[in-house]
């Protein structure tokens, strides 16, 4: 969709045409008569409020310079850009707090302003973000998961405007790991049956081991099953997830299982260690 910035106006235009690479005719429009080039009939849609030009149906040939000139009241307006708005990125595998990005948005024509978005967020600068190259290139040190995108870049100048692909970060990790022990309630009879799962944030799914006292157990995978628990089994449990893109690892807080003995009965009860 190419967008000019012009009012919206009931009269029309004296004339209007769009090109590409300055050779190829897509419409021509006199005193609201409309000339369609052969190429683009059944492909576009006209705006006769403000000359936009929607083109649909796009294959590689469609890649150009798109121009325009527009006459109104014998006054010329004419504005050019490019179909293909594409951003590169340095890397898009990243290890939060300690991996930086650089975004760059290429684009041509006239008078051209640029808009980033993360989502449906504009990004400015900050701390952490830079943008430079008069607001072309995107620079993001310290990534954190909030990073992840859809990056896009809005490029706009006086006649029309155009938006590139979304390009998605992966933010790898490990972080943000959280050991929950289940059933939730404070005190567990000899012989219950207790569960302890682990999660955590990364790309790939993370590795886990498990550990009691600070000795590996030979247990696998995000969750422990206690079963039928004793009091052989008391003791401080912690959960280390391990990704094996970043070669990095995260140890959660330990959770302290102990048993208490109140009425003649052996209780266990768990706290979280700071």
């Amino acid at each position: 969709m190419f967008n000019t910035t012009l009012t919206p106006t009931e009269k029309p235009f004296q004339s209007v045409n769009w090109n590409v690479n300055f050779s190829t005719t897509i419409i021509v429009v006199i005193n609201s008569e409309e000339s369609i080039g052969p190429e683009y009939e059944g492909r576009i849609t006209f705006f006769t409020s403000t000359a936009s030009l929607e083109l649909r149906s796009l294959t590689l040939g469609d890649t150009g310079e798109y121009s325009v000139n527009i006459v109104q009241d014998g006054k010329i307006q004419h504005g050019r850009t490019i179909l293909v708005i594409y951003v590169t990125s340095s890397s898009t595998d990243l290890v939060e707090f300690n991996g930086s990005v650089s975004l760059s948005c290429s684009a041509s024509g006239s008078s051209l302003s640029f808009l980033w978005l993360n989502g449906s967020s504009e990004v400015t600068a900050s701390d952490r973000v830079q943008l430079t190259d008069g607001g072309s290139s995107l620079t993001i040190i310290n990534v954190t998961r909030s990073d992840q995108g859809p990056f896009r870049c809005h490029v706009s100048n006086p006649v029309s405007t155009g938006t590139s692909d979304p390009v998605n970060l992966s933010i790898n990790g490990p972080e943000n790991i959280n050991l929950i022990l289940s059933p939730s309630q404070g005190y567990f009879a000899v012989g219950s049956d207790i569960s302890l799962t682990c999660s955590v944030g990364s790309r790939p799914p993370a590795q886990f081991k498990w550990f009691l006292n600070g000795d590996q157990l030979p247990d696998p995978g995000s969750e422990l099953r206690l079963m039928n628990v004793n009091m052989s089994q008391s003791g401080n449990y912690s959960c280390q997830a391990f990704n094996s893109k970043t070669l990095r690892s995260q140890t959660s807080q330990p959770s302290d299982i102990t048993w208490l003995k109140i009425g003649g009965k052996n209780h266990h009860s768990h706290k979280f260690i700071m």
